[in-house]
């Protein structure tokens, strides 16, 4: 470490997949803040993927600071906390908790969103935080930056987002009293899907609906794999066919079963795998979603689909669609998580119908 002026530059050296929590070279920058009460505060761990390893119980807290942040590319400010297990070092951001939220919805939705759809982004990013905070509240972070939970970058730039998060403070969706499990995604295209179908638990408040959303990005994608990247991806030799072979409620793929041969076997085995375990081995952003068909050539696996994410829960561009046609937020949450009620937070829960099913 080298102090310069006010400042100290924390440089970190090694290879980047033994440092998932940092960059090759870290800038923190340190200013007088005023610490935020444990109450009103978050914890969030720096993640560049989902992919990359979560601190372990051995993890332990090397520095301890008060300033900002800059993180490929991004600021973030707030309390600083280093860590550092036997896979390298991690950062843990605790920031106040409504500007966490403004961070939230300014990098999980496009600018100039319609603010019906911007106040509906900030309930359930709120309530999606809380219910992790609840969760892991005995752990060294809350919930990470990354698509494993909500993708956070940063300080909010966009002054429509301050206005939703500020006209929405404290609001989050309860079901029986309890802060819900607010699971959402980009783009559907047809019908939800039934969490059971993704995670094999399901919610009361998380049914199959109507996702609503027209002309989105990923209204219809085409994405094309090597036999080699097949392979690569599950671990295995040999790559001959692949083919879907059930379904689940809403038409998305659910199992596979993939046919390859070895070096030393003369005739092919098979295996079975969910199609949300083929999504997360080649990627994410590389396979949208698992609303898919496949084909084979001679040289590559072919995959047709619609939409981004899981499926489950709210659909941000479906929300949009029904703000553009004249809904408000309350009823984009109530189509969306039928049987929740709005309920502000203040510390103890006081609760306030604001028009949703009960």
């Amino acid at each position: 470490m080298e102090f310069i002026g006010k400042s100290l530059r924390l440089r970190i050296r090694g290879r980047y997949k033994k440092a998932p929590g940092l960059s090759a070279f870290l800038l923190i920058s340190f200013m007088l803040l005023h610490p935020a009460q444990a109450d009103e505060s978050i914890k969030v761990l720096m993640l560049d993927s989902p992919s990359n390893p979560l601190p372990s119980r051995q993890a332990e807290k090397i520095e301890d600071l008060k300033g900002k942040v800059f993180f490929n590319g991004q600021s973030y400010s707030g309390s600083i906390e280093v860590m550092r297990d036997e896979n390298g070092l991690y950062v843990v951001n605790s920031l106040p908790f409504e500007k966490y939220i403004e961070g939230v919805v300014a990098s999980e939705v496009g600018r100039n969103w319609n603010m019906e759809a911007l106040k509906a982004q900030a309930v359930i990013s709120r309530t999606y935080a809380v219910f992790n905070k609840n969760l892991n509240g005995e752990k060294n972070y809350h919930l990470t930056s990354s698509v494993l939970h909500q993708v956070y970058k940063g300080e909010n730039p966009d002054p429509l987002v301050t206005e939703a998060v500020t006209a929405t403070e404290g609001e989050i969706l309860t079901y029986q009293g309890k802060p819900v499990n607010a699971l959402y995604h980009s783009t559907c295209e047809g019908k939800t899907e039934l969490p059971e179908e993704v995670w094999a638990e399901s919610f009361p408040y998380l049914k199959s609906v109507e996702c609503n959303g027209k002309n989105t990005p990923y209204e219809s994608w085409r994405k094309r794999f090597a036999f080699e990247e097949i392979n690569k991806a599950l671990g295995m030799t040999g790559f001959k066919d692949i083919a879907v072979i059930s379904i689940t409620a809403t038409g998305r793929a659910k199992t596979l079963r993939i046919v390859y041969s070895s070096m030393n076997e003369t005739n092919p085995s098979g295996m079975e795998i969910r199609a949300t375990e083929l999504r997360r081995l080649l990627g994410y952003k590389e396979m949208p979603s698992t609303d898919f068909t496949v084909t084979r050539t001679d040289t590559e696996v072919i995959f047709d689909g619609k939409g981004y994410g899981h499926g489950v829960g709210l659909s941000q561009w479906g929300a949009l669609e029904m703000a553009r046609e004249g809904k408000n937020y309350m009823e984009i949450l109530s189509h969306y998580y039928p049987g929740t009620v709005i309920t502000k937070d203040k510390g103890q829960m006081h609760s306030r119908n604001q028009g949703l099913e009960k």
